[in-house]
């Protein structure tokens, strides 16, 4: 069973809210249309299934988790949205689906959790339609960037790739979507990249907090001091250092996305 380093707890979920078609997932944007039926997997709490559904309706939209803790919410989400959705909980290594069932299959941040991402591929393609599309995105740990310099936060990206990597999982996946593809048998692709960036007052707060959050009470937490990766006094110490970023009249940041458009 692979581990999820962040887990599910409300910093984390804070942040997964926050997700939209625009901000995650605009490089598949021109190849949705009504009535594509798309597979979302890897959906968490549901705010970009339920985006990417209102802009395939009336196609079939099936959203999954290898965890039911944030489907409920998921539903929620969908519900308010006003768009018709179905959340289940899933295995991306063995879809309960048929061959060629959607002309979609998109993953946000899913793979650079796997400890086998390219048999996560393979099976995704399984279930694509033939001209359709595998759509995946994942963020590049070592590319991650901020302003000021902060050792604390230098420290906190260290032990971030070192609780990743102890779940067997590759915290810096956007570089290597390319070369998991072609292992997976895939070779008719379109390779991008875009980011995120947190330089507002109200961003930093967000983003601040969130971190804060996460590395004193969340899964990655727990990890760490299991591991023998970090005591608690040292997860502290990272939650301040995330404090100051937030408070820093130019704090700014940046993470770095890679994504992959894999034609069936």
């Amino acid at each position: 069973m692979d581990t999820y380093t962040h887990g599910h707890a409300e910093p984390v979920l804070q942040s997964h809210r926050w997700r939209t078609a625009e901000n995650s997932a605009a490089y598949l944007l021109p190849h949705l249309r009504p009535g594509t039926d798309l597979l979302d997997v890897g959906c968490g709490p549901g705010t970009l299934t339920a985006d990417l559904a209102r802009r395939v309706a009336p196609g079939r939209v099936l959203g999954l988790d290898a965890s039911a803790d944030p489907l409920d919410e998921a539903r929620s989400a969908a519900e308010r949205a006003g768009v018709e959705v179905t959340f289940a909980v899933g295995d991306v290594y063995a879809l309960d689906l048929p061959d060629a069932s959607f002309d979609v299959v998109h993953a946000h941040q899913v793979l650079q959790h796997l400890t086998d991402p390219v048999a996560a591929l393979r099976e995704m393609a399984r279930v694509c339609r033939p001209g359709g599309v595998v759509a995946v995105r994942d963020v590049d740990y070592a590319a991650v960037t901020w302003f000021p310099e902060n050792p604390g936060l230098d420290r906190w990206l260290e032990l971030y790739s070192a609780v990743a990597r102890a779940n067997g999982a590759e915290p810096d996946a956007g570089r290597r979507l390319i070369s998991w593809a072609h292992a997976a048998g895939l070779r008719d692709l379109v390779a991008t990249t875009s980011s995120w960036c947190y330089a507002s007052p109200q961003e930093r707060e967000w983003w601040g907090n969130s971190w804060a959050g996460r590395a004193t009470a969340s899964s990655f937490a727990e990890q760490a001091v299991a591991y023998r990766i970090a005591d608690h006094a040292e997860l502290e110490a990272v939650a301040d250092a995330w404090r100051e970023w937030r408070d820093a009249d130019d704090g700014w940041l940046g993470m770095m996305h890679g994504e992959l458009l894999v034609r069936v």
